[in-house]
C-alpha cells in the first residue's frame, strides 16, 4: 500500500486532522482551529519557549498528536535523562529520545565499542571500533539532533557515584547488563526520589517496567519482583547466552516510549506492571505488579536505609 507522504507545511491538512497552534492541545481554551504563525524566524510556545521554524518542522509530527503539542514538546526539550549504558538498550533508547527532543541526554558507560557489539548496538559503527561508547553514542546524538546536549559520563556506576549522577536528571533509563547494577540504581533512585524505567533481554525474551516507589501507595519497586540478584553463574549474561539484536531495538524503544510519557505525564504509565515479550512466540504480556509490604527497600519495615549495602558488591 501506498503511504501518504506530506511536506512539514502540509501537515495539518492530512485526512482527519486539524490545524493545529501554539495552544496546547489539552487545554480547553485551544481552538478548534489555527494556523502556525510563521511571519518571524521564531516561533513562542503558550509556555514561554520560543521555537525556531527548523524546530517545527522537525517535531511537526509531535506537535499534532493531542497529547504532547507545542506544551509537551517545551517539556521535551527541557527535560533531563540519564541512561545508563550504551549498549544494546541504550543504543535505540538514545537515538529515540534524541529524535523526539529530549534536551539533555546523560550517557554513563565505561566500555569501549567492540565489534561484538555491532550486531545489536546501533549507536556504534566499525568505524569505531575501540573508541569510548560515550563519545561514539555523542557523536551519534550530535549526528540525529543538534538540540539535544549529551552529557558523557566515562565511569562504571558504582556506589560512590550513583547518587551524584541520577541527581542531575528528572528520570533514569536503566539499560545495563549486570545485577549489581540494576539493584544499585534502582536503590538508589528510590533515594534520590527519581522515576526509573527500566528493561532487561536475554536470548529472545525482554522485560520493561517503570518504578517510582519514592510516591508509595501503588507504586512497586525493582526488588518487589526481585529481593535480591541471583547467585552469581545462575542468570547467563548475553555474551554467554546470547540475544537477539533486533530484540534489543525493539525492548529499548519501547524503553524509549515510556520515558517520553513520564515526561510529558501521557497514558497510562507502566509502574506497577511487567511488560514481557517472548520473541519467538511473539507473545506479549503486561503483568500487575504491587508492592511488597515485606520488600527490604519500599516496604513496610525497610532494612535498606542506605547504599551500604551494596559496598561489598560494588561492580568492578
Amino acid at each position: 500500500m501506498r503511504g501518504t507522504r506530506c511536506a512539514p507545511d502540509a501537515v495539518d491538512r492530512l485526512p482527519g486532522r486539524r490545524r493545529f497552534s501554539q495552544y496546547d492541545r489539552r487545554s480547553p481554551d485551544a481552538p478548534a482551529t489555527g494556523t502556525i504563525p510563521m511571519d518571524s524566524s521564531r516561533q513562542q510556545a503558550k509556555t514561554g519557549m520560543e521555537f525556531t521554524e527548523e524546530q517545527i518542522e522537525r517535531y511537526a509530527r509531535h506537535i499534532v498528536l493531542r497529547e504532547v503539542g507545542g506544551v509537551g514538546q517545551a517539556k521535551l526539550l527541557n527535560a533531563r535523562v540519564l541512561v545508563i549504558g550504551a549498549g544494546g538498550l541504550g543504543s535505540p533508547l538514545l537515538m529515540y529520545l534524541a529524535a523526539a527532543g529530549v534536551g539533555t541526554l546523560g550517557v554513563a558507560d565505561d566500555d569501549t565499542v567492540s565489534l561484538s557489539n555491532l550486531q545489536r548496538q546501533i549507536a556504534h559503527s566499525t568505524g569505531r571500533v575501540g573508541v569510548p561508547k560515550t563519545a561514539s553514542a555523542r557523536e551519534t546524538i550530535a549526528a540525529l539532533n543538534p538540540d539535544v546536549n549529551a552529557v558523557s559520563h566515562e565511569t562504571r556506576v558504582g556506589v560512590d557515584n550513583v547518587l551524584d549522577l541520577v541527581a542531575d536528571y528528572d528520570v533514569v533509563a536503566d539499560g545495563s547488563d549486570n545485577f549489581d547494577t540494576r539493584f544499585l540504581v534502582n536503590d538508589a533512585c528510590m533515594f534520590a526520589r527519581k522515576t526509573l524505567v527500566s528493561a532487561s533481554l536475554l536470548r529472545f525474551d525482554g522485560q520493561l517496567s517503570t518504578f517510582k516507589a519514592y510516591r508509595g501507595g501503588g507504586h512497586p519497586c525493582y526488588r518487589c519482583i526481585y529481593p535480591e540478584p541471583p547467585p552469581a553463574g545462575l542468570v547467563p549474561s548475553c555474551a554467554e547466552g546470547g540475544v537477539l539484536g533486533a530484540l534489543a531495538g525493539a525492548m529499548g524503544s519501547l524503553q524509549a516510549t515510556e520515558v517520553v510519557k513520564e515526561i510529558l505525564g501521557a497514558g497510562e504509565s507502566l509502574s506497577g506492571w511487567l511488560v514481557i515479550y517472548d520473541a519467538l512466540a511473539a507473545n506479549w504480556r503486561k503483568v500487575r505488579v504491587r508492592p511488597d509490604p515485606h520488600c527490604p527497600l519500599c516496604g513496610d519495615s525497610p532494612t535498606i536505609r542506605d547504599l551500604s549495602v551494596h559496598v561489598r558488591q560494588d561492580p568492578a
